[in-house]
């Protein structure tokens, strides 16, 4: 028996029908399990450790390709990377400076506000975030020789910030200088209430 045309029609759109309800309801089922990781899951997960200059980190990659890089300060592999978290507990990454460039890209949470203080005074505000329409930036350059220094909201929806730091030449230790708040008050005066802020008291 042959069927009307307008009664295959309407089976087909009640299959479609029922097939994009159900894609819909998986989606849905699936958005309400995935949740984002907490604070300490990222922690452990990540195996992070309380960083000098405030936050967590832990080192990802460090190059071992040959030959070195020669700096002032030694002979440096030509990369290293990590992780850094900055969190609403601790919401300060204190003003420092390192020898080398450093890539920073962000991962996930929350948008986190950098201050940067060049050689020259001039002082530079960047966003690393997930909302490019909203200015933030996905990854940005810090050069050597220019304090920096980062805050994270304490209300923020996430409770934290994620992002990734590439240093070449390859950062050590020994490379890092943490501000001493006189000091950088004495050669950026402009900056007094800034760095009073963003320093700890020694």
């Amino acid at each position: 028996m042959k069927l009307p045309i307008y009664y295959l029609t309407a089976s087909f759109l009640a299959l479609s029908l029922g097939a994009y309800a159900q894609q819909s309801h998986q989606q849905v089922n699936m958005a309400e399990h995935k949740q984002n990781p907490t604070i300490k899951q990222l922690v452990e997960k990540l195996a992070l450790e309380p960083h000098v200059e405030g936050g967590y980190f832990k080192q990802t990659f460090k190059a071992d390709s040959q030959p070195l890089v020669n700096t002032p300060k030694g002979s440096r592999v030509t990369m290293t990377s990590i992780y850094y978290l900055l969190t609403a507990d601790s919401p300060i990454g204190h003003f420092h400076r390192n020898t080398s460039d450093i890539m920073h890209y962000f991962h996930a949470g929350d948008p986190i506000t950098y201050y940067l203080i060049h050689p020259d005074g001039s002082l530079e505000t960047k966003v690393l975030g997930p909302d490019v329409l909203a200015g933030h930036e996905y990854q940005f350059v810090v050069k050597g020789g220019v304090w920096k220094a980062s805050t994270i909201s304490v209300t923020g929806e996430n409770g934290y910030g994620l992002i990734g730091e590439a240093v070449a030449p390859g950062f050590e230790y020994e490379d890092m200088q943490l501000a001493e708040r006189q000091t950088l008050i004495k050669d950026f005066p402009q900056h007094k209430t800034l760095i009073k802020r963003l320093t700890r008291q020694h």
